[in-house]
């Protein structure tokens, strides 16, 4: 089967990645579509929007002697195989399942099962050490570039992991989620995964942003060509053949004022998001577009703003449930007023992020990728 593998990234954090992140996969899920969810933001904040805090422990504290010194391949040999075999029958968080990558010892025999979020959204939970593997990647990127095997396999693990999950659970789409840094652990998964959108805050920020995030891009598409030019695909066959693709942009976040501008937000605002389209096709390469028209890319995906939500947001991250559903959970005392007096507006949400959902796929569907190698 083919998984279509998408991230959310800006370079600019505060604009509600995680949150449109953990929404979009939801509604992808209620669509119909099997989705994997991945945490790749060593901060966690997927992980934390989507299960409680004492499953976050009791996953990282069973893998402690795994991630620390002597690390993974010392834990394994302490444990009997029966015992190793136990613990992968459970979900482990994703520093885990790429730790054996940074060490350069064997891969797992069988995958860990991913959280369950819905029969159709599963999770593969991050973890906060997972600057351990990012500081891997930097030591081995040059390494690549002369073909040494553990370096090419660093690279594209992320992506090998994601493909066999993907065979494995019969994904249809697979949510990559990331830190604002174009740090090396975002530049891997960045030129690796096959499609990226980008939430804009109508911010001088953002705009920035979206400058940084295109002339890095062009940047990493020449040291790819540079590195399959050196090295024949059979010797790296999980790295993508082709370059990704930018889906275009959402303004997300911005706070909602009817009638102060044709956005219906603060005029200061409104003249940052009407910037935005024409930094998109200023800085982010046209060619990472290609199949969908230049009108497309210049107007937001699905809707025209996603405003603020309020206190919506830290009410689904507290009960771990998308906004349209928190008013048939069960709530705390103090949360039900507030939910239930505001219901149709959190019921609201679903159809907003399901025209978002569409929007994305049918991106998806459109969009044409250029090869790494290819003269455009």
């Amino acid at each position: 089967m083919s998984v279509n593998i998408i991230s959310v990234f800006n370079n600019k954090g505060g604009v509600g990645k995680t949150t449109l992140t953990f929404h979009l996969a939801h509604a992808l899920a209620e669509l119909g579509n099997r989705v994997l969810a991945v945490d790749l933001d060593p901060q966690c904040n997927l992980s934390i929007y989507s299960l409680e805090e004492e499953v976050i422990e009791g996953l990282w504290n069973e893998e402690n002697a795994f991630i620390d010194e002597p690390g993974f391949e010392a834990a394994r040999a302490a444990m009997t195989p029966a015992a190793f075999s136990r613990l992968c029958a459970k979900p482990r968080t994703v520093h885990f399942l790429l730790k054996p990558a940074e060490e350069g010892t064997g891969e797992l025999e069988h995958l860990p099962p991913p959280v369950e979020i819905t029969d159709n959204l599963h999770l593969i939970p991050g973890r906060l050490t997972l600057h351990m593997y990012e500081e891997a990647l930097a030591r081995r990127w040059s390494d690549a570039f002369v073909g040494q095997p553990l370096a090419i396999r660093t690279l594209s693990e992320v992506r090998r992991l994601v493909l066999r999950y993907a065979e494995e659970y019969d994904y249809d789409y697979a949510i990559i989620d990331t830190s604002p840094s174009l740090g090396q652990l975002n530049k891997t998964i960045l030129t690796t995964v096959d499609a990226f959108l980008v939430p804009c805050a109508p911010d001088l920020f953002s705009l920035y942003g979206i400058r940084n995030i295109g002339n890095s891009l062009n940047r990493w598409r020449q040291e790819l060509r540079t590195l399959y030019q050196l090295i024949p695909p059979g010797r790296r066959p999980y790295l993508p053949r082709d370059f990704v693709s930018f889906l275009g942009y959402t303004v997300y976040n911005a706070k909602k004022r009817e009638g102060s501008s044709p956005l219906d937000m603060a005029i200061a605002h409104y003249d940052y998001a009407r910037k935005i389209p024409d930094t998109i096709t200023e800085y982010m390469p046209r060619a990472l577009s290609n199949g969908l028209t230049l009108r497309s890319i210049k107007a937001p995906i699905g809707v025209s703003i996603m405003h603020s939500h309020n206190t919506y947001p830290a009410h689904a991250q507290k009960y771990h449930v998308p906004m349209w559903k928190l008013p048939t959970s069960a709530l705390e005392r103090g949360d039900m007023a507030t939910v239930l007096t505001n219901q149709d507006r959190y019921i609201a949400t679903q159809s907003a992020y399901q025209t978002f959902a569409e929007a994305v796929i049918a991106r998806l569907d459109a969009l044409e990728p250029i090869g790494i190698s290819d003269n455009v």
